[in-house]
């Protein structure tokens, strides 16, 4: 399906992972050129693309860029049990290998490419970093799960008990905790928007989910000097379900030597389309211009090495 408003063409469709389950797939770009760079999106937790994700994208098309997403297993409009995780490692399979087969398409090779990650995206995001360690050229991560938050996490008892259950009873919903949406939302009109979409989940997080996210935060949290691509972290400072300290534990220890990090006073998890106009505003002002400044360089490094490969002279490997 296809559809074109506002010099914004969109279209969606389907791809197959390998367990032989249908995955939404998105895809926004400008209408009348050829995008300056692509932009892949990595959603949260109980979140989708097409609807959450939409006005993101489509402020990054207006600033030129070509945009793609992608609904995990059991999110949005992909197949699975809604939000069910039974192993995080296959959803970062789908991803990386539907994101690459985009990226080396003959129109698309050429281009920069980056990853934008919100909340478990951000986890998303780093996995696939660790997958292709070379393979983007740059990230964004918006309040990402490098850790979950102490004031949504259940006493250590509980989880101990919990994670033995995970493995008897996995897509119970029995985890006790705070209202992510309530949590994570400034403004109230979004959380109706959120509690009304039919794509994203509103229960309680399924036992092995829990599990799983858990699971991946604490291994990213003992591997963030590993982190090595070019990167601009942003997290509101009243956030209640990632921790902010670990995303400046993230730019203090990544090993990028071109990394941002932007602590937002006042603002809460939802920074892409949770908080006031106005704070959206700023926080898009400085990932786009984070990008157009990075493209700017990186566009200058491929005319560079695409003169010296015509020059005869050999590219470095």
């Amino acid at each position: 399906m296809a559809s074109e408003s506002e010099n914004v063409k969109y279209e969606e469709s389907f791809v197959k992972n390998t367990r032989g389950m249908k995955l939404f797939t998105c895809r926004w770009a400008p209408a009348d050129h050829e995008p300056k760079a692509l932009v892949f999106i990595c959603h949260g937790y109980a979140m989708e693309c097409s609807i959450t994700m939409n006005s993101t994208a489509r402020r990054l098309v207006k600033a030129g860029f070509g945009v793609y997403g992608i609904d995990y297993e059991g999110h949005g409009k992909s197949d699975g049990l809604s939000a069910y995780v039974p192993n995080f490692d296959h959803l970062v399979d789908d991803v990386s290998s539907h994101y690459t087969t985009i990226c080396e398409r003959e129109e698309n090779k050429e281009k920069m490419r980056y990853l934008l990650g919100e909340s478990m995206g951000g986890a998303m995001l780093l996995m696939l970093h660790r997958k292709k360690p070379e393979f983007w050229d740059g990230a964004i991560l918006v309040a990402p799960m490098c850790k979950i938050a102490d004031e949504m996490k259940p006493s250590p008892l509980v989880i101990s008990i919990l994670t033995k259950l995970s493995g008897v009873i996995p897509t119970w919903k029995i985890i006790p905790g705070q209202d992510i949406i309530e949590t994570a939302f400034k403004q109230p009109e979004i959380r109706k928007q959120v509690r009304e979409n039919p794509y994203c989940y509103k229960g309680r997080p399924r036992l092995k989910t829990a599990y799983e996210l858990l699971r991946i935060s604490t291994y990213l949290e003992k591997k963030l000097n590993e982190v090595s691509l070019p990167f601009i972290v942003l997290h509101g400072e009243d956030d209640k379900v990632t921790d902010k300290a670990v995303s400046r534990q993230l730019y203090e220890e990544a090993s990028s030597s071109d990394k941002t990090f932007k602590l937002y006073s006042g603002m809460w998890h939802g920074l892409l389309y949770g908080e006031t106009p106005e704070n959206i505003e700023v926080i898009f002002s400085d990932i786009i211009g984070w990008l157009v400044k990075r493209v700017a360089d990186g566009n200058g490094r491929f005319e560079s090495d695409l003169k010296r490969k015509n020059d005869g002279f050999p590219l470095k490997g």
